[in-house]
């Protein structure tokens, strides 16, 4: 078979994002602090830092500062987690200073499904307002009629 023909191998999983940040400190810090990423390496005259997404062979997320400049992009992650850590995670994150969203924005106490997935997620902001949620693939049923509510009218369900 000729290299023209062959399919690629199929892909693993998404190794690592980048993210533009206002203010590398306080980003890095956010992210080591707050969400439990690992310092990977920071490069100062670069005005990069990289931080380890479980370890080193699985994930990493690059922050690059841009500065105050009045354009922002704002962008979204989801970082994969156990049930039980989206579970607690708003708990958590309100402890951190840190408000727990929905789906569409509004503050949350606990975390929503995504029915026709079916996942388990709960969304924050960072200092630069990316839109970063933690999410868990659950073993259900897909049930697209259900839409996006909370967990616990998924676990109400007849």
């Amino acid at each position: 078979m000729t290299a023209e023909n062959a399919a690629m191998p199929k892909l693993l999983g998404l190794y690592e994002t980048h993210l533009t940040v206002a203010d590398l400190k306080t980003s890095a810090d956010f992210y080591r602090d707050v969400v439990g990423l690992e310092p990977a390496a920071s490069f100062e005259e670069r005005k990069v830092a990289f931080l380890w997404v479980d370890d080193r062979k699985t994930g990493m997320l690059g922050l690059w500062e841009t500065g105050t400049g009045p354009l922002k992009m704002r962008l979204h992650i989801a970082f994969r987690m156990t049930a039980d850590g989206v579970l607690q995670a708003p708990a958590i994150l309100k402890a951190k200073g840190v408000q727990p969203l929905g789906f569409t924005g509004e503050p949350a106490a606990e975390p929503v499904v995504l029915g026709w997935m079916p996942a388990l997620s709960i969304y924050f902001k960072d200092p630069d307002g990316h839109s970063i949620e933690v999410i868990s693939i659950l073993d259900d049923i897909p049930d697209r009629s259900f839409g996006i509510r909370p967990f616990s009218e998924w676990q109400a369900r007849a």
